[in-house]
């Protein structure tokens, strides 16, 4: 590829900021799925690509994006909800890690939510080994979102290279 040639540009472009939302997933600084969306998008429209290849990697990965963003709400949400955890008590863990966020930065969000969640937890129940189950599954969820929005990133991600090889 040639420093000239844009459409290898928009292409590489892409490729970057699909990684950089990859690893946003991970490091909740930036939006990571709805980054790599917007790379695909991005390719689709301006890329290398011709006929319809680019617009069908497009729904897929759009596809991908949504049911991996929706899942990543509903089925740990569904499981916080089995396991008895009250949205006051989630709503305390999300305002301490936005505030962890920014006194700590990268750690501070989680830092905080844990906090925010556990003391919570010991004010409505009264005593920290009661607090802390209630805590536990708090974090399973937030891993299981990590996780199920991760392997959303990845399968876009996996969705444009074949994508990309192929058109």
């Amino acid at each position: 590829m040639e420093m000239t040639d844009t459409e290898g540009l928009v292409t590489l472009l892409c490729g970057v900021i699909i990684v950089v939302g990859v690893v946003g997933v991970l490091a909740p600084i930036v939006p990571g799925i709805i980054l790599c969306w917007l790379g695909v998008l991005i390719w689709a429209i301006f890329g290398d690509g011709s006929g319809a290849g680019p617009w069908v990697v497009l729904a897929l990965a759009t596809l991908v994006a949504l049911i991996g963003t929706i899942a990543k709400y509903l089925w740990p949400g569904r499981n916080l909800k089995r396991s008895g955890v009250p949205n006051l008590s989630l709503l305390s863990g999300g305002v301490l890690g936005v505030v962890g966020f920014f006194v700590v930065p990268m750690i501070g969000l989680v830092l905080g939510f844990v906090l925010g969640l556990w003391l919570a937890e010991l004010i409505r129940l009264g005593d920290p080994r009661l607090a802390w189950p209630s805590t536990r599954h708090a974090l399973q969820a937030v891993g299981l979102a990590l996780l199920v929005e991760l392997a959303a990133a990845l399968v876009v991600t996996g969705i444009w290279l074949v994508g990309l090889v192929l058109t």
